[in-house]
């Protein structure tokens, strides 16, 4: 097994129908990745296939490629959200009073088999698909695949970590206000939500179902165009299905949130990765900035408006019988419904129809929205103080969508300081699905993102980086300050261009002060990662007029690091020329 590197739905599908591999061999490793990763996260399944019917499946994929068959995604091993219905296996909604035994298995599930993908289990989600957080769950939290101190995003929680963390190739999540978009951006993933009706929701546990989509996670584009072209299709036992159709766009157009209206709730950092994306979509067309204020009364509407009532109406019966049984923050969103009346959801109708009739219109003008998925994130102790407001701060972008019919693809954007993803989603009109999928390769191919972090296997510990300028860079006379405390070299780097650097006048031994300036220019310095508690004893020794504040780098990103007080600069020398101590030191 090669650890929880993650896996390509394609690359297994081509290599067992060629007899490279057996479906069976494939099974045996995921089924030592399961064990594996159950040590770190075994929240992330509410149930999975017993290992000998895993295997039973697997062989009878075998026997069809031996016997000729080609199948498009032969020996695929995936995952389902577990408000899907999988024939043999509980629907539960992670709700246990709410569980039941389906008699088959949804369509997606079904034309799924049919392709030679085999289910490995169902998904831990927020209860009844409400939530945007992964924290709303009696079957646990699954945290984020690569700091689980932070969330994962939901509702499809689990579907999101399985394939992050390598468990399977692909999973099936759904979304009404974002559920499989804000998953894939803070775990480094694709998240495709097709147009409404493209895939059937029939054998779905509706949260809104006029408005629900049954979606996909996965590593790479291709994998997801591959799952796609298995899944759409019309299906006339689903009422709310529709006749496939491909709306071609050039994303020459590409339309973004002005400046004065992208919210990124004080994340700087979300907000110079997203300055850094459509930077890069700038190379492919050009940007149109647009007033959102629309398409922000629209995702107001979903919680704020009629729509809880189709909520409610979901899960009435449970509701009447026996509240308790749902989880209290799903409860208080769902439950005043019940109290809305047939003129609230008229006036609704009627004012989402002017909102749309606005947003049709803006295809004229541009063939591309490119949103950030999320402002933000949070930490999963941040979220139970608060998880009514800060989970609506994360449905700020993707609330709207479903609502204006229109289809979204979720590609990752950037990785945060804390190993969290961030991400954009590029939303189109109904049935831009492919045409979304070609401009997002386009974009990932120019962006040349980092490396993914390793994955959070619990060893993870909270560290800060910390930028030094002067006797504490490598072979100057205090390193050992940081070597001592076991600190770790991230890297040679230069900071913005606003900074200035003095050497101070009668400092034993000698050392500069770095100040930010609107005149001034791009300084070398070292970052060293140090945990929490060296981090304290290191700055505890910091002498006057010296002091560690927060220092900005070339790249936008921020770092802690030595600043200085006014009285540092008395009698002091200008060095900001030479362009770092190093280069001081050595003119002396």
């Amino acid at each position: 097994m090669a650890g929880f590197d993650r896996l390509s739905a394609t690359v297994i599908a081509a290599a067992v129908n060629s007899g490279q591999t057996s479906a069976l061999t494939v099974i045996e490793d995921t089924l030592e990745r399961l064990v594996a990763y159950d040590v770190h996260q075994p929240q992330v399944w509410i149930s999975r296939a017993a290992p000998e019917a895993l295997r039973s499946a697997a062989r009878a994929i075998d026997a069809r490629i031996a016997a000729g068959e080609h199948l498009p995604l032969a020996g695929v091993p995936y995952a389902a959200k577990d408000n899907i219905d999988v024939a043999g296996l509980e629907t539960t909604a992670a709700c246990p009073s709410f569980a039941y035994q389906p008699e088959r298995s949804a369509t997606v599930i079904a034309r799924l088999e049919a392709a030679g993908a085999i289910c490995i289990g169902k998904t831990n989600l927020d209860q009844f698909a409400t939530g945007l957080v992964g924290t709303r769950s009696p079957y646990g939290i699954p945290r984020n695949a690569y700091n689980r101190d932070y969330v994962s995003g939901g509702s499809s929680s689990g579907s999101a970590i399985a394939v992050a963390a390598g468990l399977a190739a692909f999973a099936l999540g759904t979304d009404t206000a974002g559920s499989g978009r804000v998953p894939a951006a803070f775990n480094h993933l694709i998240g495709m939500k097709p147009t409404k009706g493209r895939w059937s929701t029939r054998g779905l546990v509706p949260a809104c179902r006029t408005l629900d989509c049954i979606t996909v996670f996965t590593d790479a584009l291709v994998d997801a165009m591959a799952v796609d072209a298995v899944l759409a299709a019309f299906d006339p036992e689903d009422p709310f299905s529709r006749p496939l159709a491909d709306a071609l766009i050039t994303g020459r157009r590409i339309g973004v949130p002005r400046r004065d209206q992208r919210v990124f709730l004080g994340d700087t950092h979300a907000e110079y990765l997203y300055d850094r994306a459509i930077e890069v979509l700038a190379g492919q067309g050009e940007l149109v900035e647009i007033d959102i204020t629309p398409l922000l009364e629209a995702a107001r509407l979903l919680y704020g408006g009629p729509w809880v009532a189709e909520r409610t109406a979901a899960i009435a019966p449970l509701l009447e019988a026996d509240p308790l049984a749902i989880d209290p923050v799903v409860r208080e969103v769902i439950a005043p419904g019940a109290e809305m009346l047939a003129t609230d959801l008229w006036n609704g109708i009627y004012r989402l129809a002017d909102i749309k009739r606005h947003a049709d219109l803006l295809w004229q003008d541009i063939d591309v929205l490119a949103f950030p998925t999320t402002g933000t994130t949070y930490r999963v102790a941040e979220l139970l103080e608060a998880p009514v407001a800060l989970n609506s701060n994360l449905g700020l972008y993707t609330n709207f969508v479903n609502l204006l019919d229109m289809a979204a693809l979720a590609v990752p954007a950037g990785v945060r300081d804390n190993g969290t993803g961030f991400g954009i989603t590029l939303i189109g009109p109904a049935h831009s699905d492919r045409a979304l999928a070609t401009l997002a390769q386009t974009y990932l191919t120019a962006a040349n993102l980092p490396a993914l972090p390793p994955l959070d296997l619990g060893e993870r510990m909270d560290t800060i980086k910390l930028a030094v300028v002067g006797a504490h860079l490598e072979g100057m006379p205090l390193h050992w300050q940081l070597t001592s405390r076991g600190a770790t070299f991230v890297g040679a780097f230069t900071t913005a261009p606003n900074y200035r650097l003095y050497a101070m006048a009668d400092s034993v031994p000698p050392k500069p002060a770095l100040v930010h300036s609107t005149d001034g220019a791009e300084i070398a310095l070292e970052v060293y990662e140090l945990d929490l508690a060296s981090f304290g004893s290191f700055v505890a020794e910091v002498p006057a007029p010296l002091a560690i504040g927060t220092v900005t780098l070339a790249d936008g990103s921020s770092v802690k690091g030595f600043v200085a007080e006014p009285r540092a600069l008395n009698g002091a020398a200008d060095i900001t020329d030479l362009g770092g101590w190093r280069a001081y030191i050595a003119s002396l």
